[in-house]
């Protein structure tokens, strides 16, 4: 109560305003919580970042680098750095995921194609943005082992089937980086996208971009943990992708490689969400996050079918570790 009554006064000095109204904005896979106020007719978005857990800096500096290459990202009207308080743009209040259907979703990924390649060709700038590298894709799959595995399942793995593992992960690193390294926002998916009338679609939760493989964002955004599409609907967008990112001189191969570049990411990415999905439920209370874990491994399971060097790991998903049923597919 006292950090919200500490909020609440900087926003009344920041809008010259008493007796504002909070209203939760979102839900948060982290420590940030989104308020929505009005003041004056005009709606804000407020983010809480307790210093202690989130640092707002990367937000701060990735909204400049965002907005001056055009993507549609919030307005930063006032900014607390040493409370964690940011005073933003209100994008509205739909998100892809409630948008999506069969009849929309051709123009809202064909819009969050565009955007995704404006962000590629307009925001690489090493000198700004972290790493991409090897030690970090390591980490985030290694979340699968110690949350997924060990927590949630609570399998003590052989020796065996921790060299098949490792071997994997290997695999998947030696994949991300020998693609292009390009920005990537690292959540581009439903739940971080927002239908706007101009310049769709919103973009939010972009604080942990990097510089790494130039498949992990179109990845996050076909391959969503929260919505799922037929496989051939899926490869018509990458499709659509590759021809548009040849053209505008971002990748230079031929399309057979762009797949298993963009196949593989996905091994990776899913690896790594599949954990955080039990972290988020065992670490922070937020169970809602397991009923993602079918869809995201039926995924993982579906790209180590399709290529002979994870022959090893499909054996290692066995029913103890595949969920029987299967994930949802919007058709």
């Amino acid at each position: 109560m006292q950090r919200l009554e500490l909020l609440k006064q900087w926003l009344s000095n920041t809008l010259s305003q008493s007796e504002l109204l909070l209203e939760p904005a979102s839900s948060d896979a982290s420590f940030r919580q989104y308020f929505r106020v009005t003041s004056r007719n005009k709606s804000y978005i407020v983010m809480d970042a307790p210093p202690s857990q989130e640092d707002v800096g990367p937000f701060v500096k990735i909204t400049h680098l965002f907005q001056q290459a055009g993507i549609n990202v919030p307005k930063l009207y006032a900014e607390d750095v040493e409370n964690g308080f940011l005073l933003l743009g209100d994008l509205g209040r739909q998100e892809y995921l409630s948008a999506l259907n069969s009849e929309s979703v051709e123009g809202l990924y064909g819009d969050a194609i565009s955007a995704l390649l404006t962000l590629q060709t307009r925001c690489f700038n090493d000198d700004n943005l972290p790493i991409y590298d090897r030690a970090m894709l390591q980490k985030e799959m290694m979340l699968f082992s110690e949350w997924y595995l060990g927590r949630h399942l609570g399998l003590e793995l052989t020796r065996g089937e921790q060299t098949v593992l490792q071997q994997s992960f290997s695999l998947l690193e030696t994949n991300a980086l020998a693609q292009p390294q390009v920005c990537v926002h690292r959540d581009y998916h439903s739940r971080n996208l927002m239908v706007c009338t101009e310049n769709n679609p919103g973009v939010l939760d972009y604080q942990d971009a990097v510089v790494g493989p130039i498949s992990y964002d179109l990845v996050s955004l076909l391959k969503d943990c929260y919505i799922g599409w037929p496989e051939a609907q899926r490869y018509h967008w990458v499709n659509q992708y590759y021809q548009q990112a040849s053209s505008a001189g971002v990748l230079e191969c031929d399309e057979s490689q762009f797949i298993e570049w963009f196949d593989l990411m996905g091994m990776q990415r899913h690896l790594k969400a599949v954990g955080i999905f039990a972290r988020l439920n065992y670490r922070d209370g937020k169970s809602s996050y397991l009923n993602d874990i079918p869809r995201t491994l039926n995924y993982l399971l579906e790209m180590a079918k399709k290529y002979p060097q994870f022959s090893d790991m499909v054996k290692f998903f066995k029913p103890q570790v595949t969920p029987a049923h299967s994930a949802d597919v919007v058709s």
